[in-house]
């Protein structure tokens, strides 16, 4: 019996499974839109004049919606398990060209709210060339069309044959014969449904989310003149519908992010002091949900200088605003009695039990005098210093110690060291040692060999000094990779 499945085209390694019973091989010459379902082509297929049974037909008819169905639950099935936008556009992109039978698209991304992210993806393109394809005006591509809110058919917009088009613009007939694409068939990524309005409402089942009404525009590429039958432009628009609600939900996420990013940045410092004597780097990485974890460097009379890193617990908008106070605090503290870093630091603990009496943080402040190349330092639960040199590279001592608002009342002696010119001294945060998956001791050793195989000709620059350990200790992205823990260093460089 025949099966409308889609067809599959050469280089595309589809995942999805035939389904069980046979296919029908179509006439020579004709298209997928010739026998549109599995009763035509059980029709055709059967001997002349040889008696057609209504049974045969209906199971045959059955079989293909089944074959569907099964096409569609692993498409989505797969769709869901992306959690990124990135992954789910590129997810998109993959079960189109199946779909569709394509091999290469795009896809573009373009809010209608005009909130962004605004982004375009390629499946089997470059970004050459996708700066090709944006080169041609927007009106004369048929996802431009889409994105500019002109009307568009249920089943999309469909090129068979684009060069042979004598209204087709110049400028993307020379693209076309460029990239080596003589079709397109191109789809809204939209979450208002019309076929279930009534159901969901106007808005459909995003309504929560906030990123309803039209997501951008995805188009297929075909390298000879096509385009999809009638079956396979149901199945893709099906997809296409469900894939925008999982992609809404996905962009909201990513601007949930980028606010939690954006709002713990700001809460930090926009720059580092200058300060004769010391050279000043930091990095930071935050968490999807946006961390607790902060640092500071703040100039203090006769020429001093306050360090101090440090991290709240807890994750989201209240730890990011907790985390705000609490820096805000401290730099006032350090500004009156900073030369004396266990008082900030009691000072600090006092405030957290009293404002934020169901948190607690750690925390490390150092009272440093670039003259003499010295620090005072006082620390609360929090990871040694480590002190990076030609000759040396070791943790620096320091009291163990509670972290804030675990006891009645915190106190912990601070310990002085002096560097050495052109050493560095390097804070960081937990979520360092944590990223790593690694046990602490560890963690700890790997930090350390990480700080001592730096190269010669960067130890000058602290900003290559805190890169290079990032990226040492958390290789193979794990530095950028989403997370619950923040990360945070500053690096001191002593002239």
């Amino acid at each position: 019996m025949n099966a409308p499945h889609p067809a599959k085209v050469a280089g595309i390694d589809s995942t999805v499974p035939s389904p069980a019973h046979t296919v029908a091989p179509a006439a020579p010459g004709a298209s997928p839109a010739t026998a549109p379902n599995a009763t035509d082509a059980a029709e055709a297929t059967a001997a002349p004049g040889a008696p057609c049974a209504p049974g045969a037909l209906l199971q045959d008819r059955l079989a293909g919606w089944v074959s569907d169905l099964t096409t569609l639950h692993e498409l989505t099935e797969r769709l869901v398990r992306t959690d990124s936008l990135s992954e789910g556009l590129q997810e998109v992109l993959r079960a189109g060209a199946a779909l569709v039978g394509a091999r290469r698209g795009l896809v573009v991304l373009e809010p209608a709210d005009g909130l962004g992210p605004h982004t375009t993806v390629g499946l089997g393109l470059t970004r050459a060339d996708l700066g090709h394809i944006e080169t041609v005006p927007r009106s004369a591509l048929s996802y431009g069309r889409i994105l500019d809110g002109l009307p568009v058919g249920a089943d999309g917009i469909a090129e068979p044959d684009l060069l042979a088009e004598k209204n087709l613009d110049p400028r993307h007939r020379e693209v076309a014969a460029r990239l080596g694409y003589t079709a397109s068939y191109a789809l809204p990524l939209s979450t208002e449904d019309t076929e279930d309005t009534g159901a969901t409402g106007a808005t459909g089942a995003t309504g929560a989310t906030g990123a309803t009404g039209r997501l951008g525009a995805a188009v297929w590429l075909y390298d000879e003149p096509a385009e999809p039958g009638e079956r396979q432009r149901h199945l893709a628009g099906r997809y296409a519908r469900y894939a925008a609600q999982h992609l809404a939900r996905l962009l909201e996420v990513e601007r949930t992010r980028a606010r939690m990013a954006t709002m713990a940045e700001e809460l930090l410092p926009s720059r580092l002091p200058r300060v004769p004597g010391v050279q000043l780097a930091a990095r930071h990485r935050t968490g999807p949900r946006g961390g607790g974890d902060w640092y500071d460097a703040l100039p203090l009379p006769d020429a001093a200088l306050g360090l101090a890193v440090g991290s709240v617990t807890g994750s989201g908008p209240s730890a990011v605003a907790a985390m705000g106070r609490l820096r805000a605090s401290l730099r006032a503290y350090a500004v009156m009695e900073g030369e004396d870093p266990v008082a900030v630091l009691s000072d600090l603990e006092l405030l957290l039990r009293l404002t934020e009496p169901a948190r607690s943080a750690t925390a490390l402040f150092g009272y440093c005098e670039p003259a003499l190349r010295r620090i005072t330092l006082a620390g609360a639960g929090h990871s040694p210093p480590l002190l990076i040199g030609e000759r040396r590279t070791e943790f620096v001592e320091t009291s163990v110690s509670a972290p804030l608002g675990m006891l009645a009342c915190w106190e912990a002696p601070s310990v002085e060291f002096q560097a050495e010119p052109g050493e560095t001294v390097l804070l960081y945060t937990d979520g360092l040692l944590h990223r790593t998956g690694a046990p602490a001791d560890r963690a700890f050793a790997r930090l350390k060999s990480a700080a001592a195989g730096i190269p010669r000709a960067e130890r000058h620059d602290p900003a290559a000094v805190a890169e290079h350990v990032l990226r040492t200790v958390l290789p193979d992205g794990k530095a950028d990779a989403d997370s619950e823990e923040d990360v945070v260093l500053l690096a001191v460089r002593f002239e």
